[in-house]
């Protein structure tokens, strides 16, 4: 089934495959609260959607296509990726806390690397590549965006997120998804991308959010922006000359 709807339109597949992860993200982030184990019912079901979506790339041969090969561009022209070393500490800038049970810890770090793979292989790998052939630009802006405002998505799924930190979300999501897919379009894979998404996520768990303010929340963002659009940039420009 997968196989035929892939072969049919690679951008439906794409679109089918978000859908689908948001809906039941969303409904296992909802029964996980009703239970009172935060990420107790997200985690099995990105699991296997995860195992899905790797068999599916692996049997399919689209391993190279989908980025889950080796980088085709050195680390050093990559600046060794240091603007991304940097961007994954992020939620850590304030302190450190445990702020919630060692269960739900260890819950919390298993759903995030499922959603930094089955993230960065949709919306970088499926909706990127089925829209690039038609323009870099387009296919660039879109991705980028589409991953920001799926962000949204957080207030609606009982997670328990706020407004504004939600709005910042979506906002530094957009800086984040450019540069994720200037990294994977011009490495050729996925496998950075997939980390420091990974990372980034797992870590926020120990952001000690009690001492945040409004203001520090802000310059958060704004970081992030000026780090992931800068990088982003300097892959699109630099990295192309160097390259092509």
């Amino acid at each position: 089934m997968l196989k035929k709807l892939y072969e049919k339109s690679e951008i439906w597949f794409a679109v089918t495959w978000i859908i689908v992860y948001c809906v039941l993200k969303s409904v296992g982030d909802s029964l996980s609260a009703s239970i009172g184990i935060g990420d107790l019912c997200t985690v099995p079901i990105l699991l296997i959607l995860s195992v899905i979506l790797y068999l599916f790339v692996k049997n399919n041969g689209l391993s190279e296509k989908y980025g889950l090969c080796k980088s085709q561009i050195s680390a050093s022209k990559m600046l060794f990726y240091i603007p991304v070393l940097i961007f994954v500490t992020g939620n850590l800038w304030y302190g450190v806390a445990l702020n919630v049970s060692p269960l739900e810890t260890l819950l919390y770090i298993l759903t995030m690397f499922c959603v930094g793979f089955l993230e960065e292989m949709i919306f970088r790998g499926f909706l990127f590549e089925a829209m690039v052939k038609d323009g870099i630009k387009s296919a660039v802006i879109i991705s980028s965006v589409t991953f920001g405002i799926g962000h949204i998505v957080n207030l609606i799924n009982g997670s328990g997120a706020e407004l504004l930190p939600n709005i910042l979300q979506v906002i530094y999501a957009i800086a984040i998804g450019f540069m994720f897919v200037m990294i994977y379009y011009r490495t050729k894979s996925m496998f950075v991308c997939i980390a420091a998404h990974s990372i980034f996520n797992a870590l926020s768990i120990f952001a000690n959010e009690a001492v945040r303010t409004v203001e520090q929340r802000i310059l958060s963002c704004v970081c992030y922006i000026l780090i992931c659009g800068l990088y982003g940039l300097y892959i699109a420009l630099k990295v192309k000359k160097e390259t092509e």
